[in-house]
């Protein structure tokens, strides 16, 4: 019954990332694009991004203490009628050309993109021990779907009305309506309110100190921090380099397949050979993805690194999450999962707010921006690596470690 109930959860959770995941793709390639249409600095061009993923770190927290006591149906309804109010609040940005209005609808759409977040958790949450990694994989699994769907309506789209973009964000609402609906088949018990005596869990600083948890999270930041860097430009830097955007779609639809497809087996993977040794491989390939990007500007570059970046993503991504999703009690599972959210996507904010100003600002040129981007990459590399490592050669003190 119980495994039944898990698979019924898993199916709901990647129509929802498959459906409404496809916001993020669309975004994602238009977002900076149309932040320099609009903006008087090209060095904040990708500042929608940036509010993008601000609104998500800073609603992180409360939507997962609103799930604790609510549940994960309420939670992810609530998010995507975030989504759908930024997409509408964005689109009156364009309509009237204003960026501090766009602005605001970026922020908006962080709530959506907080909920998002959740669905990996949410896959594990009636999943048994053996079954959690394959759950977690399968909901990324979804965003394949996403993958395909997102650029596809932004080539539909982007151009269909006089002010470019305002179209796209007409079907990021439509898109929030629709799938809200798939959450009435998703059955994930609301969390039994607290006893008196009931055990309230490790404090968020003792949960940050527990090893496997701090590792887990600094390498889920830096794999998202990373993609995200990376990502973020590349519309920018395909456009500024000569290329158009159908290019830019295209590359940003590749890249996003990349970051779904390996999880139909990351998660056997993991199950196989150890979650240590996935996250390793992932922050490697990351790595070879930034040595590609810097090694020519020609479409193929584009291409070959943007796929890398994904499956770098996909290895270092859920690997933390598996990690992560072991390593504290059902009582600690709300505290610790905001905490976690807002941490990585503080990082992964910091690496939007570096992009537009490294890929605009940086030598003056598309193609120095671009190098100076993936440079950038470096520091965030060592960081995760040096905490694997360190890892792998403490000597464990207990059968939870």
């Amino acid at each position: 019954m119980e495994q039944s109930r898990a698979k019924r959860n898993v199916a709901v959770l990647v129509a929802a990332q498959a459906l409404l995941g496809a916001q993020m793709p669309m975004i994602f390639t238009i977002g900076g694009l149309a932040g320099q249409s609009l903006a008087s600095n090209i060095c904040f061009a990708t500042l929608p991004i940036s509010l993008i993923i601000l609104g998500s770190m800073l609603s992180a927290s409360p939507l997962s203490s609103f799930m604790q006591r609510f549940g994960r149906r309420a939670g992810f309804v609530l998010g995507a009628a975030g989504g759908a109010t930024g997409g509408l609040i964005g689109a009156y940005g364009l309509y009237l050309a204003s960026f501090p209005v766009f602005l605001v609808g970026s922020l908006f759409t962080g709530i959506y993109f907080a909920a998002h977040n959740f669905y990996r958790f949410a896959a594990a949450d009636t999943a048994s021990e053996a079954f959690r990694p394959k759950a977690i994989s399968y909901v990324l699994a979804g965003g394949l779907v996403s993958a395909i769907i997102g650029p596809q309506v932004v080539k539909l789209t982007a151009d269909a009305y006089v002010i470019p973009f305002i179209g796209t964000y007409l079907a990021v609402i439509a898109v929030n309506v629709l799938g809200a609906f798939l959450f009435i088949f998703l059955d994930i018990p609301k969390p039994a309110p607290p006893a008196p005596d009931s055990p309230v869990g490790r404090t968020r600083m003792e949960l940050l100190k527990t090893p496997r948890i701090a590792v887990a999270v600094i390498c889920a930041m830096v794999s998202y921090a990373l993609m995200n860097l990376v990502m973020t430009s590349t519309p920018l830097a395909v456009v500024g380099c000569g290329y158009d955007k159908a290019d830019a779609a295209n590359i940003v639809s590749a890249h996003v397949l990349a970051m779904y497809v390996p999880s139909f087996f990351t998660g056997h993977l993991i199950a196989r050979f150890g979650v240590e040794k996935i996250m390793g491989t992932g922050l490697t390939i990351l790595a070879a993805a930034g040595i590609v990007a810097l090694a020519g500007i020609e479409l193929e570059n584009f291409f070959v690194a943007l796929v890398l970046l994904g499956i770098g993503w996909n290895f270092g991504f859920i690997g933390a999450t598996t990690m992560l999703a072991g390593s504290h009690r059902p009582e600690e599972r709300g505290r610790m999962q905001g905490l976690n959210d807002v941490i990585v996507f503080g990082g992964v904010t910091l690496a939007s707010l570096s992009s537009g100003g490294l890929m605009n600002c940086s030598g003056g040129t598309p193609e120095a921006g671009w190098a100076a981007v993936n440079i950038a990459m470096i520091p965030l590399l060592t960081l995760a690596g040096a905490a694997l490592i360190w890892l792998a050669l403490r000597p464990r003190t207990s059968p939870a470690e």
